[in-house]
């Protein structure tokens, strides 16, 4: 899949906007644990950064962008600047950070699928490097800051099935020949839409046959 100018701007402005949004939420998961300047820096970058270094070394784009391309560098510490200056109490950064969490996630998923298509891999392998670009920084942030993952946790709305959704989203409109900046959008706001659902309405994925949430008694 060779990408046309346009198709590269699209593709470049989308994923920068998808670092933003991570770099965001990394920089407010800092602030609710307490850190210092240097640990919200660093959680910014590390939450924008996670999931696109684990895709572009499992399909062979090495060194990764974020290591090379300092534009990635430059957005998650415009991000993390931001939220060093102005930020919502902690006990109430929740939901600024869920909403941000949601933007990146919708729109790596995208982006994620788009470049392992670039490099050759099939609809099915690349919708999966999208999903893990997409929860790999948000997978990482969690670690960092000592919650067990949302991805992983059964009390938890569902997470990685608005990924995989945009993500096939992605591959097909684009196997099908029909991928633009316009369709890009249209699946990674799809899955920011799934996503935001599932935190309004408390979506959760069911319980393996006889478990239990651990929100019960």
């Amino acid at each position: 899949m060779d990408l046309t100018d346009a198709q590269r701007f699209a593709f470049d402005a989308l994923d920068l906007i998808g670092a933003f949004a991570f770099a965001v939420s990394g920089a407010l998961a800092a602030v609710r644990r307490g850190f210092d300047v240097v640990g919200i820096a660093m959680l910014a970058c590390c939450t924008a950064f996670g999931g696109g270094i684990v895709r572009d070394v499992l399909i062979g784009a090495v060194p990764p962008a974020a290591f090379h391309d300092l534009r990635y560098l430059a957005t998650a510490l415009v991000a993390a600047a931001l939220i060093i200056l102005w930020h919502p109490p902690p006990r109430l950064a929740g939901a600024p950070l869920d909403a941000a969490d949601a933007i990146g996630l919708g729109l790596y998923c995208v982006t994620g699928t788009v470049k392992a298509l670039e490099y050759g891999l099939g609809p099915v392998p690349a919708a999966l490097m999208g999903v893990a670009t997409a929860v790999g920084g948000g997978m990482l942030r969690d670690l960092l800051t000592a919650r067990t993952p949302s991805v992983l946790r059964r009390d938890s709305e569902i997470y990685l099935v608005p990924a995989l959704v945009g993500a096939s989203a992605t591959s097909l409109v684009t196997v099908a020949g029909a991928y633009s900046w316009w369709t890009a959008s249209l699946a990674g706001l799809g899955a920011i839409a799934l996503r935001l659902l599932a935190l309004r309405f408390h979506l959760r994925a069911p319980l393996a046959r006889g478990g239990r949430d651990r929100t019960e008694g």
